[in-house]
């Protein structure tokens, strides 16, 4: 589904995949939409949804007998997340969410996940398909982190970050690696990466033995944003997402070539 140049979106007629369709417009991941289709929670025109089914915003359809709206307008915030802050919509302890932060009537949800005990930028956004763009494996796009070691690293562990180090769920994909300074017993990193496992650098800090202390996400793609406080957040323009779909879009193509 498309956006005007306000962020409004603009209906499609040409029908989609249901489950594409839904995420467009903020009802969750593609996904978290196949299982509503599995569970039998979704319905088109009175007909119960199965994967492979294409609609379009003037099908009628329904989640949980409740219809659903597709005339959506889309927000994405950047938020600088503080340390202790949970990155998902909701949490059944009661924690703190990166959600909550953010003053929206809007269902909103994070694209990809830091740590409790990481800090720094996330996206929050109700718009599913740039979660999808931002999130998926083959569209590879950047994050940049600031991570603080123990122990003064050795240009033999900075190498073994850069071209993969071996974890139980696999070697990791080659990535940037910048020492910035060592001293004291502790280390100061750059490191650049593309995927998205859990709690990925600090595995492979640990992997070659010089474990994280503190680590900052502080670039997704072409954004970021030195000014912006941690737990403050704006609202990005649309150049700002337009970049971001480029910047994914760019990767894929180079993976092609």
């Amino acid at each position: 589904m498309m956006q005007d140049p306000t962020g409004k979106s603009i209906e499609a007629e040409n029908p989609m995949r249901i489950q594409k369709l839904l995420a467009n417009s903020g009802l969750g991941s593609r996904r978290t939409i196949e299982e509503m289709i599995v569970a039998g929670r979704i319905f088109i025109n009175g007909e119960q949804a199965k994967l492979g089914d294409r609609a379009s915003s003037s099908d009628e359809i329904t989640i949980d007998s409740h219809n659903v709206d597709l005339k959506v307008e889309y927000h994405t915030y950047l938020l600088n997340k503080p340390l202790g802050v949970i990155s998902t919509s909701s949490d059944e302890n009661n924690r703190q969410t990166v959600v909550d932060l953010i003053e929206s009537n809007l269902r909103l949800f994070p694209i990809g996940r830091l740590d409790a005990d990481t800090t720094g930028l996330i996206l929050i956004t109700n718009d599913g398909d740039l979660t999808y763009k931002l999130t998926h494996p083959k569209f590879g796009v950047e994050k940049r982190y600031i991570a603080q070691l123990k122990g003064e690293i050795d240009e033999k562990a900075i190498e073994t970050l850069r071209s993969g180090v071996e974890l139980e769920d696999g070697i990791t994909a080659p990535c940037k690696v910048r020492l910035l300074g060592s001293k004291s017993g502790e280390s100061l990193i750059e490191i650049i990466i593309h995927e998205g496992r859990n709690r990925q650098i600090r595995r492979m800090a640990e992997a070659v033995g010089f474990p994280v202390i503190t680590l900052t996400r502080t670039k997704i793609a072409n954004l970021e944003d030195k000014k912006l406080k941690p737990g403050s957040y704006r609202e990005l323009t649309l150049s700002e997402i337009q970049g971001l779909k480029v910047a994914s879009q760019l990767k894929t193509i180079s993976k092609k070539d």
